[in-house]
């Protein structure tokens, strides 16, 4: 490994929500560091101003923060290397230096096709079943500064017209360079494009600019995207020509998130299909007003978030699946990253949270949920009380996978419950089934103790009195109490509701049952 300093970074552009996916890019960067004692930094690549979207660096931030991935420099944290938003590094110069350094070198030349120019070679690639690539076979017979001559090139440039600066990509040669997770990749130069370095706005694009930008920050790691693959060969080659191949960072080019089924990259579209985010907090679109989902509103904790994230292509080469930051930090290695892509399973994320909600307090999500149930109010005072709430909480946790399901999972542990499973109470209730809550009643009325045991016990008993089987009135007696066929421990229930509440539930549903001739 390099002896210098660890120094990742995590280089979004602002131009719309930030996905998963580059989520656990910033956080594979981002444990990487961590875990030998180096920097993360932020670094925003706004240099495609036509596709800047208000808002999306805010969002950026604040997903990054709720998730913990938290920057050592870069926006919003500041650094020895301020400014990190690219816009404001090019009033700088520092690009164009980069740039004219290429064009003196014979590694870059002044382009001057218009669009329309580019446009109508497509076209025509097209038609013959082809691609257009503007590379070392097509140059010559473009307009630049290698198809015309200094005199031409200077009157083009002196007028202002429209110019971009493009790398001078060789042909025949062999670029190769050693992947973290891949190993050694090598590319024919003929299939690799002679890559826009500068707009004609004066812009750097993303080929130059981040090279630069991590030259001067000193990034000893480039962690990305599979998608940057097919670039990597342009972007080492510049590095070469430059004469600074001692500067450029290590890369790893990760595998990327799939589909459920596994066929093809996984996308918002995906997401809406199916009934799962992909983004980590919910996204208002400025110019549409469409509203996407995020894990953070769905009721994800943000450690489960990440713990998802971390293992949607990696593992620890055991079989544990639940891990804290901390955790993942001495734990992580770019050498235990697949390859290949990684299918994400939304049952298994749910799974996941579900493991971190059991790992909560009691005390902690009943805080929580009582700020919630006094927005109601019909709950009766006695059930707003942090040790009620606390035991009702302990007896929900095990059927819930969010917390925001506390409330449809036991409401009735708060409200008395105003309709009865009718559909079961008709396959189930019999004259027996009358005769034998007429008679629980009156047994729970008199009971020494209101305790799950001794509940549980006169249930019994009662049932034995009457020559029954108890196991056939449980159900039964689920639905009297809760208003439902399943949920929580139904001793435990009956024991947290009180005397006073049980009986006048049993009372009740024995009247609605009458009036409606069940039997």
């Amino acid at each position: 490994m390099n002896s210098k300093r660890i120094r990742t970074r995590f280089a979004p552009s602002p131009t719309g929500p930030l996905h998963m996916g580059g989520v656990r890019t910033a956080l594979y960067a981002y444990l990487f560091a961590k875990k030998n004692g180096g920097d993360f930094i932020l670094r925003i690549e706004d240099t495609d101003q036509n596709r800047y979207v208000s808002g999306a660096e805010e969002y950026i931030i604040e997903s990054l923060n709720w998730c913990g991935i938290k920057a050592d420099e870069g926006v919003g944290a500041g650094g020895p290397y301020a400014p990190y938003r690219q816009s404001e590094r090019k009033e700088s110069g520092l690009y164009m230096k980069y740039a004219q350094q290429l064009i003196e070198s014979g590694h870059a030349y002044y382009a001057f096709d218009s669009t329309e120019e580019l446009d109508a070679k497509r076209k025509e690639a097209e038609a013959r079943h082809n691609s257009f690539l503007y590379c070392a076979d097509t140059r010559l017979g473009l307009k630049n500064s290698l198809s015309l001559s200094k005199e031409e090139t200077d009157s083009l440039l002196k007028s202002n017209v429209p110019t971009v600066i493009r790398l001078k990509v060789p042909a025949g040669e062999e670029i190769s360079f050693i992947d973290l997770i891949r190993g050694e990749v090598s590319f024919q130069s003929s299939l690799v494009d002679d890559k826009v370095l500068l707009k004609s706005d004066g812009m750097p694009t993303y080929h130059l600019a981040h090279i630069v930008d991590d030259i001067e920050m000193a990034i000893t790691h480039a962690i990305r995207g599979e998608e940057w693959l097919p670039s990597a060969p342009a972007h080492v080659y510049i590095y070469k020509v430059l004469g600074l191949e001692n500067k450029m960072p290590r890369y790893a080019h990760l595998p990327l998130l799939l589909k459920p089924d596994g066929n093809g990259k996984l996308s918002k579209r995906d997401g809406d299909r199916l009934g799962f985010p992909v983004f980590p907090m919910e996204w208002k679109d400025p110019s549409s007003g469409e509203i996407s989902s995020g894990y953070r509103e769905k009721g994800y904790y943000a450690e489960a978030f990440i713990n998802i994230l971390a293992l949607l292509g990696w593992n620890d080469g055991t079989e544990r699946e639940i891990f804290s930051m901390q955790e993942l930090i001495q734990a992580f290695s770019l050498e235990r990253i697949h390859k290949a892509g990684a299918k994400f399973d939304p049952e298994k994320a749910k799974w996941v949270n579900q493991q971190y909600l059991r790992l909560q307090p009691d005390e902690a999500i009943a805080g929580r949920f009582l700020t919630e149930l006094k927005t109601n109010n019909e709950i009766p005072a006695s059930r707003l009380t942090l040790e009620y709430v606390t035991t009702a909480v302990r007896l929900m946790k095990e059927k819930i996978h969010f917390e925001n399901e506390l409330w449809n999972t036991g409401s009735y542990l708060f409200l008395t419950p105003k309709t009865l499973d009718e559909q079961l109470l008709s396959k189930k209730w019999n004259a027996q089934a009358e005769t034998f809550f007429a008679e629980l009643i009156h047994i729970y009325k008199v009971v020494p103790e209101w305790k799950m045991a001794e509940l549980e016990k006169a249930f019994k008993e009662t049932a034995a009195k009457l020559i029954m089987n108890p196991g056939s009135m449980m159900q039964l007696f689920r639905v009297i109490v809760s208003g439902v066929g399943a949920g929580v421990a139904l001793f435990e229930m009956v024991a947290l509701l009180g005397k006073d509440e049980v009986c006048k539930r049993i009372e009740y549903a024995l009247l609605e049952i009458r009036k409606k001739t069940v039997i």
